[in-house]
């Protein structure tokens, strides 16, 4: 009996086997290819990055379950850390890897700006999950393509919003010296004129300054109704605390740079003084399934505003890595550039700069009870 045992037991070790051995071809016939992620996942803006890099890994378990696939694709996820300089040494180890065909990558403008020349040299692929600079597509680099807004389709209704709803006449502008700070400004100095308001001062510091006291202690005396902010997340939350310190009760503007539970962690009780406005994603049965998937999934961390865009990010590169192979990457960028692709933020196509397409329309966030929600007037 026990040689029977014996015996039975080695002849279903060997069935195992041999039924392992018959199924592992279906990936071994699959071309391996890596798809890089760049993202902050460290520092005061990770959980940004987080929710982005578990968008882009979720795309591409997706597609490597596809029956019928052709190429086994890889993550490759580097943290950039919102540095440029950061930024740049990942992308540069990005494009020296001979399986890396595409990238996507950074919420930072600064960052997206310092690497897109390394993409561009070594003619690699790269969507823009987040950065929200128009500098980024008026460039027109052949390998850039971006599925998120501009940051000028936040701030023109948020500036008509705050002049003609809220009743802002008179706002002061605090931004830092980045191009996407700069441009923050710009913009704004436009669009409020624009719908009749004023800009009463602007004021311009390096990346990074944490004290905003004399300045706002200035625009106490000068009548203003709002501080509009062209920063991101730590610094906002620290200029929001110190309006409150110094006496300032007026409503801080942004943009959705400052959209994130950190800048809720630093300002505290202030917090509840922001106005942001956000890109309001059509609420499709692909985002809905990317919801549900991303829950059933299980990811160590919640999702982030930016999952949805580095999902499809994922998805643009795996569909026109498809429809072309991987043997000429200038031909992935061209296919790019073409491609009509039904992701969750909607049906993306990009124009001639490669900048989506998508219509995007703008919701007001605010904080109540420490979270960001719908903003409501009293």
């Amino acid at each position: 009996m026990a040689h029977f045992t014996l015996s039975r037991r080695a002849a279903l070790a060997g069935l195992l086997l041999s039924t392992l051995a018959f199924v592992a071809p279906a990936h071994a016939d699959k071309t391996k290819v890596k798809l890089g992620f760049l993202g902050p996942l460290s520092g005061g803006n990770a959980q940004q990055g987080l929710g982005a890099k578990n968008g882009f890994l979720l795309a591409i378990e997706q597609a490597n379950a596809k029956a019928d696939g052709k190429y086994e694709f890889e993550g490759v996820v580097l943290d950039d850390a919102s540095d440029p300089q950061t930024g740049v040494s990942a992308a540069m180890k990005l494009v020296n890897d001979p399986e890396v065909i595409a990238a996507t990558g950074h919420w930072n403008s600064p960052v997206a700006l310092a690497t897109m020349p390394v993409f561009a040299r070594f003619q690699t692929p790269l969507v823009i999950w987040g950065a929200i600079s128009p500098a980024i597509t008026q460039q027109n680099l052949p390998e850039v393509t971006r599925v998120t807004p501009t940051l000028l389709t936040e701030n023109k209704p948020l500036s008509e919003w705050a002049v003609k709803t809220l009743g802002a006449k008179r706002i002061a502008i605090i931004a830092d010296t980045s191009d996407f700070g700069k441009a923050n400004a710009d913009a704004v100095t436009t669009f409020v004129p624009e719908s009749g308001g004023e800009i009463v001062s602007t004021d311009l510091l390096p990346v990074g300054s944490t004290d905003f006291r004399t300045i706002l202690t200035t625009l106490k005396s000068k009548n203003v109704d709002a501080i509009y902010f062209g920063g991101v997340i730590t610094e906002a939350g620290i200029l929001a605390k110190q309006m409150k310190e110094v006496g300032l009760d007026k409503p801080m503007l942004g943009t959705s740079g400052m959209y994130d539970p950190e800048f809720i962690a630093v300002a505290g009780d202030a917090a509840q003084a922001a106005i942001v406005s956000y890109p309001a994603a059509a609420v499709t049965d692909s985002l809905k399934k990317l919801d549900a998937d991303y829950a059933a999934r299980g990811f160590a961390e919640a999702s982030s505003p930016y999952t949805k865009y580095a999902f499809d990010a994922a998805n643009v590169l795996i569909q026109a890595i498809n429809e072309t192979g991987v043997e000429d990457k200038t031909a992935i960028s061209a296919a790019i550039r073409k491609i009509k692709h039904e992701g969750a933020t909607g049906t993306i196509t990009f124009d001639e700069n490669g900048q989506t397409q998508t219509p995007v329309e703008i919701e007001l966030k605010t904080v109540r009870d420490g979270a960001w929600t719908s903003y409501k007037a009293n």
